[in-house]
């Protein structure tokens, strides 16, 4: 936590929204699921689409989303492509075990290339998972929009920033970038 308060800006969100703490994800699929949903969608629109969608399924686990008919999923909002997504996931889930017990031990690069093997999980949603299942400390995800729009807020008045001028900013996070990420949306929220 020391390598935040290094930094004033990041002091300052500290400081602002007291202590945030990463709280990995009871249901490792269903956070993946809300990673999926959450793609390329404002955080309203996803919120909507994953009341509906969940309403559907008595829980959300592998076997529930691939009994649920396509059609269905579609109706709640998914669409065709995040359907597709979905019921990918749950495949995958049933095939491998990309529990927290079984990724434990790998880098974070070899879990982001064994999420990105499901079609429909790319870099962010692997990310995501980084931080929101395996509660991993050091994660930054630059192709969040949030976050880049929180950095440059917060580090460049506004302005445009480049990814590798955001990372160059996130290196001073280190170990700490997931925490770090946390208070860069709860600013963005604010």
């Amino acid at each position: 936590m020391k390598a935040l308060e290094t930094d004033p800006v990041m002091a300052e969100l500290v400081e602002t929204h007291g202590p945030l703490e990463l709280e990995p994800a009871d249901n490792e699929f269903e956070r993946l699921v809300v990673s999926i949903i959450n793609q390329s969608v404002s955080t309203a629109s996803a919120t909507a689409v994953r009341e509906r969608v969940f309403a559907h399924l008595d829980e959300v686990t592998p076997e529930a989303v691939l009994a649920t008919d396509e059609a269905t999923l579609r109706e709640a909002g998914l669409g065709r492509s995040k359907t597709e997504y979905v019921r990918n996931a749950a495949t995958a889930f049933q095939e491998r075990d990309l529990s927290r017990e079984g990724l434990d031990g790998m880098a974070d690069d070899e879990v982001i290339s064994e999420l990105k093997r499901i079609r429909g999980v790319g870099e962010w949603t692997a990310r995501m998972y980084l931080l929101f299942v395996l509660g991993r400390e050091d994660v930054f995800p630059v192709g969040d929009l949030a976050v880049r729009r929180g950095v440059e807020s917060l580090y460049a008045d506004g302005e445009d920033l480049s990814r590798a001028e955001i990372r160059e900013i996130a290196e001073r996070w280190r170990p700490y970038r997931s925490l770090a990420t946390l208070y860069i949306w709860a600013h963005d929220e604010s």
